[in-house]
């Protein structure tokens, strides 16, 4: 293990040390991703993560935080974010009181008003400048997410950051990290994100997983459900990514899945229970309807054929 300047908690020293980091908090990943997030930690650069919702992109972030000791930041993204929601912005009706106190008690000192409306007594701190002060624990996990629902031009703002770790307030100058603190963007894509920013990042393409790794997965996040309804769980979802919804379910809706199944006491699957549950799996009703009837049957006795084959 090594340790970074101002940490106060070990980072991991190796590949399978990352693994079994994250393992610690249930979060099951192969080596390719586990290669990909040790490289960020010890190089210092941001993980820019792109998939399909639901793959474990955010949750990667929660991990390590746990496992770190680290404090979370998230700044969720959306269409119209700017740099006073995502940064920092000025207390405006706190400074207004004190305007009206200053005139009130007859303080007439312009300039001596002026620096103490824009001081950092009126600063609020959004989350990316949040992310460069000291934290308790050591410099924090920031999670960027969903960065493709924003507008092009706040990408802009995120250059400076992921370059030098720091942020220009005009009133204060410019704010820079003692210790870097850990990045994590994630990405539906929806848009293309620009290659300017791209080129600051260690970049992974997160993939639905293989049988083997979401049966682990889905074992460790659910282990009170039967291993018999685990494995018939995650062979139906895989088959169902092999048909052509508007969106196939991932991760996340399998772990849904299976908690409403294990709260109706369920062992084991049947079409009945399938129909009744599909609501946890499934988000959209074009989808539902497509898997309906007849061909809830057929994707679950394939899947049980499926398992039946691999012993």
């Amino acid at each position: 293990m090594t340790r970074g300047r101002g940490n106060l908690t070990v980072l991991p020293a190796s590949i399978d040390d990352t693994i079994s980091l994250l393992a610690s908090q249930d979060y099951i990943c192969g080596r390719d991703l586990g290669t990909v997030a040790f490289l960020s930690l010890k190089l210092g650069k941001p993980l820019f993560l792109e998939g399909e919702a639901g793959v474990g992109k955010t949750e990667i972030a929660r991990a390590l935080s746990a496992a770190l000791g680290r404090r979370l930041i998230r700044l969720q993204c959306y269409e119209g974010l700017d740099a006073s929601s995502a940064i920092y912005e000025w207390n405006f009706a706190a400074q207004m009181v004190a305007i009206r106190t200053a005139e009130a008690t007859g303080q007439t000192d312009r300039a001596e008003l002026q620096a103490e409306l824009f001081s950092d007594d009126f600063l609020i701190r959004r989350p990316l400048l949040q992310a460069l002060e000291p934290q308790p624990g050591g410099p924090p996990v920031l999670l960027i997410d969903e960065l493709d629902r924003t507008d092009e031009p706040f990408e802009a703002f995120l250059l400076e950051l992921l370059s030098d770790f720091q942020v220009t307030i005009p009133e204060l100058g410019t704010i820079r990290a003692d210790a870097p603190p850990i990045v994590i963007l994630t990405s539906n894509r929806t848009r293309e994100v620009h290659d300017a920013l791209k080129r600051r990042c260690l970049y992974h393409w997160v993939d639905y997983p293989g049988f083997q790794r979401e049966l682990s997965i889905l074992r460790a996040r659910v282990p009170e459900a039967t291993d018999k309804l685990s494995s018939e769980i995650v062979a139906f979802v895989q088959s169902l990514r092999g048909e052509d919804l508007f969106k196939s379910p991932g991760v996340a809706e399998s772990i849904d899945w299976a908690r409403a199944l294990v709260a109706l006491d369920a062992v084991a699957l049947s079409p009945e229970l399938v129909t009744d549950t599909v609501g946890a799996l499934l988000k959209y009703q074009d989808d539902i309807a497509r898997i309906a009837g007849a061909e809830t049957t057929r994707l679950l006795d394939q899947a049980k054929a499926q398992l039946m084959a691999t012993g």
